[in-house]
């Protein structure tokens, strides 16, 4: 996937932030951080989650409070009606969803590899000596 755009449905509760619904939790450690480097670097967004009517708009507007627009919510395209012959499943290239088989990957992982980019490492950082380091 690296250096291709995608289109990537994102769930809220649990992944953008801390499941607290019908409330809306607190956000999860770079959870928006991420999502704006994802689309700085032209990935298309979607939300794609249970929410509907009045909680659905919150979400969307605390999504939007922290910097977030969605290319679409709940559809696979802006423009995308809602109709119930059709299949409900969002049209995406990736899913980010707090119940994937394994659990969610930390934010800074995803972000890790979705582009490809690496953490600075800090070489002044030393490991720390078991008790039996002396048999390395």
């Amino acid at each position: 996937m690296i250096g291709e755009t995608i289109t990537i449905a994102v769930d809220f509760d649990g992944t953008i932030v801390e499941d607290k619904y019908p409330r809306i939790g607190k956000p999860i450690i770079f959870a928006f951080e991420t999502l704006k480097k994802l689309q700085d670097k032209g990935h298309r967004l979607i939300l794609w989650t249970y929410r509907k009517g009045p909680e659905l708009e919150e979400a969307v507007q605390f999504c939007k409070d922290n910097g977030i627009v969605f290319y679409a919510v709940n559809n696979s395209f802006p423009e995308e009606e809602f109709n119930l012959s059709h299949s409900r499943k969002i049209n995406a290239d990736i899913f980010i969803d707090d119940r994937n088989v394994g659990g969610l990957m930390s934010w800074g992982e995803i972000y890790q590899e979705l582009v490809g980019e690496k953490p600075i490492s800090n070489k002044y950082t030393t490991k720390k000596k078991g008790w039996f380091s002396f048999l390395k």
